[in-house]
């Protein structure tokens, strides 16, 4: 959730007051305050280095310049302080909470200690003690501490919603807000069956990350098994992993199935040059692997492909599921290569069906997923938990 716009825009443009703490993303020693979008911001300092002492250093720094939340809290009457994924900053602002009689929310948008125990658990850990360790930590934090004495909670979907529920939380006090796009400023693309001519060649488009945990190579497997049914198809991967080793496992098994010259990724690209690849796609793939971790996350860029107007193959997670049978936008699968194959292979040789998709996709993003709609809930909410209506 972008939450730039949704809180500094959209909440800002209803009329509310927010002010915030932040950490700078480049290396800064010393914070400051400034203003942005009628809204006042403390600016904490960071450290962006790599090393073990610098991430250290980086993590101290923000838990050090949270602690200007109870000065804050003192000197406003603020309605309520929202959290979002700070665990440590949780605990203080629950304090400050009931120090200065206001209400606590937090939002959780990553399910973050079954994610550092799950990566031990798989042996892709890249330090795997300090992993199974910041996973359990985080766990009695999460679970012990910041949920139960949260006045309210908004989960990034339906299913963390269950999962979390199944801790001993109550349903009642969570709110589910799905991922959506600012509608207005991502560019629609209808397709045009007109260049979809018998030798013109299909492009598919997956856009995202390429790390290790989302098993990429599998998507590379399923374009083997597509050329073998067509040879005018490229996969391009617009994305990149957090180390080069991500890449590594995708290029190689491109290379073991001999489709190297089919497959091409792009590295990180600025979004406007992304959305260029998805201009030119004719089918864009969003394959999650099934895992408790993935399963509760809210794909945005599900969310952006039909947002574009493009038709997808995606398989059984369960919002994209969800999605894809409320709006029409494209075609769900188990998570298995052949029917994952098959899905594509169909979209590419249907053209007036994946025009139909793309255009059912884009208004079913207009009508729910776009951040004013977001905003409607959220707002809402607010006002609830802090007992304005």
């Amino acid at each position: 959730m972008d939450v730039a716009i949704l809180f500094g825009k959209k909440m800002v443009e209803r009329g509310h007051i927010i002010d915030w703490l932040l950490q700078s993303d480049e290396n800064l020693q010393r914070s400051y305050q400034t203003e942005w979008s009628g809204s006042k911001i403390w600016v904490g300092p960071t450290d962006n280095g790599t090393s073990r002492v610098n991430r250290l250093r980086k993590h101290f720094y923000s838990i050090f310049h949270d602690f200007k939340l109870f000065g804050m809290s003192k000197m406003s009457k603020y309605s309520f302080i929202l959290i979002k994924d700070k665990f440590i900053s949780a605990i203080m602002a629950i304090v400050a909470s009931k120090i200065y009689k206001t209400k606590f929310i937090f939002w959780l948008s990553y399910p973050f200690p079954e994610h550092y125990v799950y990566e031990f658990q798989e042996g892709t850990a890249r330090y795997p003690l300090i992993y199974w360790l910041r996973g359990h930590f985080l766990k009695i934090i999460l679970y012990r501490i910041i949920l139960p004495f949260s006045d309210h909670i908004f989960t990034q979907s339906e299913q963390m919603k269950r999962d979390i529920a199944a801790k001993g939380i109550s349903k009642e006090k969570m709110t589910p807000v799905p991922m959506g796009v600012s509608i207005q400023e991502i560019p629609y693309f209808e397709y045009n069956t007109q260049q979809n001519k018998p030798d013109r060649e299909k492009k598919v488009l997956y856009l995202g990350t390429l790390v290790k945990v989302r098993k990429i190579d599998f998507l590379i497997r399923i374009f083997g098994k597509l050329l073998r049914k067509m040879n005018n198809v490229k996969l391009f991967l617009v994305g990149s992993g957090e180390d080069p080793s991500d890449e590594k496992i995708i290029k190689e098994e491109a290379q073991r199935l001999g489709i190297e010259h089919s497959v091409f990724i792009t590295g990180f690209l600025p979004q406007q040059e992304a959305w260029q690849y998805a201009k030119t796609a004719d089918v864009c793939v969003s394959p999650f692997y099934p895992t408790p971790i993935l399963n509760s996350t809210s794909p945005t860029k599900l969310i952006e492909y039909m947002a574009m107007g493009k038709a997808v193959v995606a398989n059984d997670h369960p919002e994209q599921s969800t999605v894809i049978s409320e709006s029409k936008g494209g075609i769900c699968v188990p998570y298995e290569e052949n029917a994952f194959a098959e899905a594509i292979h169909y979209l590419l040789i249907h053209p007036d069906d994946t025009k139909k998709m793309g255009t059912m996709g884009r208004k079913y993003v207009e009508e729910y997923r776009s951040y004013e709609r977001i905003a409607d809930l959220v707002e809402k909410t607010l006002l609830q938990v802090c007992d304005i209506i």
